[in-house]
């Protein structure tokens, strides 16, 4: 029986154990499309970049200009009709969010509040990652958007885009999150965002697809291993790889364009019955 890495906080140490106990072993030669960095002991933060960054030897570059979640819209492979249909405004988002400033409002169903806290309590707040508010704001919340980025010092080919998010009034960690398109096994293009965790991360996969009105439509609803979805990975205490596919848990992100303000709604879904919802309203940087 496999077991845990020991010398961690005890309810990290049991979460890692229920993934090898109820998810299978993987080898990352066999799923490049779900293998993403992980994080180490400890608070989590933006310190996982500096540590990942040593490990690899990359450059660090913080506050990026001009730096989108992912490189072309054209990287997910959508049809030629959903391309010409997809708001100008979307496209420019995606490819170049550092020049975009964030605030949102979260609104939840209470049947989930209790869940939410006891995973800030016991997770979240002592790591510094997935940092999700447990009180329903209905006025917008200021964001802290950083966009970092990790690169070959010699190519300068950028190798990790890195997502971090705080609350302004507090600074408060709300996501660090790195953020790239990935291939599933069936030809998918994805996009794909790991979230660092002590010994592992969460992985969401998200299929995009164009709605009627111009609309990009993120969604992780999967049946499969190997479907989008949420996943959790991490490392044993031999150093093997485990993962487990949350099929319960998923992720709808709809981003559209109203008149000069880029929108967001993204929804977060337990057993099919919605426990969350963000709105975002996203404009460009003073």
């Amino acid at each position: 029986m496999s077991f845990a890495y020991p010398m961690q906080k005890f309810q990290d140490w049991f979460t890692q154990q229920w993934v090898i106990l109820c998810g299978k072993r993987i080898d990352p030669k066999d799923v490049p499309w779900l293998i993403g960095p992980f994080g180490e002991i400890g608070t989590i933060s933006d310190e996982f970049i500096t540590q990942l960054a040593k490990e690899e030897g990359l450059t660090i570059e913080r506050n990026a200009k001009s730096q989108g979640l992912i490189p072309s819209i054209k990287l997910l492979n959508l049809s030629e009709l959903e391309q010409a249909r997809l708001s100008a405004g979307v496209i420019d988002f995606y490819e170049n969010t550092s020049d975009y400033q964030l605030s949102f409002s979260v609104s939840w169903n209470p049947f989930f509040k209790l869940f939410g806290v006891l995973v800030n309590k016991l997770f979240s707040n002592r790591i510094g990652q997935l940092n999700i508010p447990t009180k329903s704001i209905k006025d917008s919340e200021a964001i802290k958007s950083e966009i970092i980025t990790l690169s070959d010092p010699e190519s300068k080919k950028v190798k990790y885009t890195i997502w971090f998010r705080t609350f302004k009034s507090t600074g408060q960690v709300i996501f660090s999150g790195v953020y790239s398109i990935c291939t599933l096994p069936d030809g998918k293009k994805c996009v794909k965002a790991v979230f660092p965790l002590p010994k592992g991360n969460a992985t969401v996969i998200m299929s995009p697809r164009v709605g009627p009105n111009g609309e990009l439509i993120l969604d992780s609803s999967g049946k499969y291993f190997s479907d989008p979805g949420f996943y959790f990975l991490l490392k044993d205490s031999k150093e093997k790889y485990w993962s487990k596919n949350i099929r319960s848990f998923r992720d709808q992100l709809v981003v559209w364009t109203d008149e000069k303000t880029v929108c967001a709604e993204h929804t977060q879904s337990l057993w099919r019955k919605e426990a969350l919802c963000f709105n975002y309203q996203i404009k460009p940087k003073q």
